[in-house]
């Protein structure tokens, strides 16, 4: 009577294709973890800088985005409230000569108009670029993914 089952040849084999499975998809997956943390920090850029535009319209006031390059941090005028980007991500910040608060810092101010200075945030992580662009007439927010 024959026996039923897998041989270790048999065995040894599909253990050696499930672990170059593993070892092809593993990297896949912790480099997503990257560019889902620099679309959420860009996110979290544009959502600041237009609720800085909407509370300037309604309060009639100007308000700005202070952001601190050195230390990865921003901060609405009208909040005490700092907020805090992790430090794999690389900022940089163009923005008009008069907003430009000392080494690494500046801002980006909205008007009562809702117009603003206008500027463009780059958030950078290896190979991961996104843009967050603000028209200085109209002060809209823009996202761009490079």
């Amino acid at each position: 009577m024959k026996q039923q089952g897998f041989s270790l040849i048999e065995l040894t084999i599909v253990l050696v294709i499930m672990i170059a499975g593993v070892a092809l998809v593993g990297p896949n997956i912790s480099s997503g973890r990257g560019s889902s943390q620099i679309k959420a920090a860009a996110r979290d850029f544009a959502s600041a800088l237009r609720y800085a535009r909407g509370q300037s319209i309604i309060s009639h006031e100007e308000i700005f985005v202070s952001l601190d390059l050195d230390n990865n941090e921003y901060q609405l005028s009208n909040r005490e409230k700092v907020y805090q980007v992790i430090d794999e991500i690389e900022i940089s910040l163009v923005t008009a000569q008069s907003e430009q608060t000392g080494e690494g810092q500046g801002n980006i101010r909205f008007f009562p108009d809702g117009s603003s200075t206008g500027g463009r945030i780059t958030l950078a992580s290896g190979d991961n670029k996104w843009l967050v662009d603000v028209n200085w007439l109209t002060g809209h927010v823009q996202l761009i993914n490079e």
